[in-house]
């Protein structure tokens, strides 16, 4: 399969999560990215563990898979002279610095514009290129909290999302504007700035929690493990485990209540408004029934009768499970320290391709400085 992106070249200026989130999704799809580390330690997250596997940070290896890496200090006059080698040459350049900072190195929007008129520029921040606090350094839980994710995660405390989601946020909704600026550049010859930020990525997946502020000016609380605005619709304790249900319409309803022994016509329950008002009496009523026997006998109720439900997986279960492993969604690589080690892969696939993403041999993520050689001599062709 030819590589989708195999024709773009991507500077990754960034480190951490987001930024190189978003570069290794423009891998995954085919694009040749070279990362630019500094040559005392490179991206910070080699050092966040533990765990580290024979020194390598587990951290680092979940976001920088299908990427070179070169060091250059770019406060240095060499390092200035190497990255505009590079842009000169390059479709997409990615930079997480705070504003202004790629200004003060010489590297302003104008400057890279004059060195490549066709160059796309990702620029992701913590909270905005502009405003009071534009200028504010981003970490994801931070933003979580500010922006609001955290008043509506959690039973009765505030409470992050267990992944660090709005860093992989800003990196996806960064990767998405990247191709629609590559792809405006290939009629218009012209590239441009993609701006997002951490709190954007956050306040852009408000979905409907959004509108019941702004439309109906109802302040969206804390449900925990079920739904704010759907009943029932959650996680439910069996006799032995735990499982979740998704009652999503009122004819899933008159499916469901028979099975756990419930009036579907039953006035505090006949209607998904009247469910949601009555939740509390709802699942005291499903939990006593759930009460009787194993999750499993449930689960098999359920699927029977077309109900969605499911287990709450750990880990080792997501990863050991057939329909993990039948969707290409762990990728193998020959890292030169580690030897063949398994990563979790993109979660896309395309029609003439068994594999996850656009790649048939994915690249481990790289060493520091493990390219310098070789892309300084393709700079020099």
């Amino acid at each position: 399969m030819q590589n989708l992106l195999s024709d773009i070249v991507v500077v990754d200026l960034t480190r951490a999560l987001a930024g190189p989130h978003a570069a290794m999704m423009l891998g995954d799809l085919g694009a040749r990215v070279i990362k630019v580390e500094t040559p005392n330690g490179g991206d910070d997250s080699r050092g966040w563990g533990p765990p580290f596997v024979e020194g390598e940070s587990t951290y680092y290896l979940s976001a920088n898979r299908n990427k070179e890496s070169v060091t250059a200090d770019l406060k240095s006059d060499e390092g200035r002279d190497f990255l505009t080698k590079l842009v000169r040459k390059a479709d997409v350049l990615l930079e997480n610095f705070r504003p202004g900072v790629l200004d003060r190195l010489g590297f302003s929007t104008e400057r890279l514009h004059e060195l490549n008129p066709g160059l796309v520029i990702l620029s992701i921040t913590g909270f905005g290129h502009d405003g009071p606090e534009g200028g504010r350094a981003g970490y994801d839980q931070i933003a979580q909290g500010e922006g609001g994710l955290m008043s509506i995660t959690g039973e009765t405390e505030p409470t992050k999302v267990g992944a660090p989601i709005a860093d992989l946020l800003a990196g996806m909704y960064g990767a998405y504007g990247t191709l629609a600026a590559l792809h405006e550049r290939s009629i218009t010859g012209k590239g441009r700035v993609v701006r997002t930020s951490l709190l954007a990525s956050v306040v852009g997946v408000h979905a409907f929690h959004g509108t019941k502020w702004t439309v109906a000016h109802e302040l969206p609380q804390r449900v925990g493990n079920h739904h704010a605005q759907i009943a029932p619709y959650g996680l439910f304790r069996t006799q032995d485990d735990i499982v979740q249900v998704a009652v999503g319409s009122e004819g899933l309803w008159r499916l469901f209540a028979p099975i756990v022994g419930l009036d579907a016509d039953d006035v505090r329950f006949a209607v998904n408004s009247e469910r949601v008002a009555h939740r509390d009496e709802l699942t005291a009523a499903i939990e006593s029934a759930f009460a009787a026997e194993p999750a499993d006998v449930w689960l098999e109720r359920l699927a029977q009768q077309g109900i969605p439900a499911g287990k709450v997986r750990d880990f080792q279960q997501v990863y050991e499970w057939e329909q993990t492993l039948s969707q290409g969604l762990l990728v193998d690589v020959d890292h030169p320290t580690l030897g063949r080690i398994q990563l979790p892969g993109p979660p896309l696939r395309f029609d003439d391709n068994p594999y996850a993403g656009a790649r048939e041999t994915n690249l481990p993520p790289p060493r520091l400085g493990e390219h310098n050689e070789s892309v300084r001599a393709w700079l020099e062709e």
